[in-house]
């Protein structure tokens, strides 16, 4: 349980020159909470995202170990299936006013599940096999982050709850963070 408490990480919650390999374990640490906590790969806590009211809330925050909000997620409320997110000033307890980032939830069938919207540049979340994988791509068709099962080191499948994320050298981690966050809300897991 040591892992749990708070202590100095080692690990950039920015960016990173190399690859990296997260476990989301898809449940809040807070009890009677919805969200979700995610651990880097020495087991220390990286990023948590507290619903403390009920799950598809209408505002979510996206934090680091500390509790400094990193992002704050709000659902539009005349948009079916749409989300602005907004980057928190890490200097004050404000959040920007300009949305860093928008999601649509795509109605069409087929693997793509919602587009995303980063200032100039594009992204969508694709459905892989399984019930609970899934990648972020960019408009190359380079693939940002990949969720899928995790698996014991035995082989064994652990429960829907827990996924490996791969997130691709030189990419924002808090923004795919954010982005698995919204993915989350989307299919009704926090």
């Amino acid at each position: 349980m040591s892992k749990v408490y708070p202590q100095e990480s080692t690990s950039s919650t920015c960016s990173s020159s190399k690859r990296e390999t997260y476990t989301l374990w898809m449940k809040s640490l807070v009890f009677h909470s919805n969200g979700c906590t995610v651990y880097d790969s020495n087991g220390d806590i990286v990023y948590r995202v507290d619903n403390y009211d009920r799950k598809g809330k209408r505002e979510v925050n996206l934090m680091d170990l500390r509790g400094r909000v990193l992002c704050v997620i709000k659902k539009k409320l005349l948009a079916f299936g749409s989300w602005d997110g907004y980057k928190s000033n890490s200097s004050s307890c404000e959040r920007i006013e300009e949305p860093w980032f928008q999601v649509k939830r795509c109605n069409k069938i087929g693997k793509e599940a919602c587009e995303i919207k980063v200032g100039c540049q594009k992204y969508c979340i694709v459905r892989t096999i399984g019930k609970v994988a899934f990648m972020i791509i960019n408009t190359d068709g380079d693939i940002v982050a990949e969720a899928k099962q995790k698996y014991s080191p035995s082989g064994v499948a652990l429960d829907n709850d827990v996924l490996t994320l791969d997130v691709a050298a030189d990419t924002d981690h808090s923004l795919v963070m954010a982005l698995v966050t919204v993915y989350g809300l989307i299919c009704g897991r926090m």
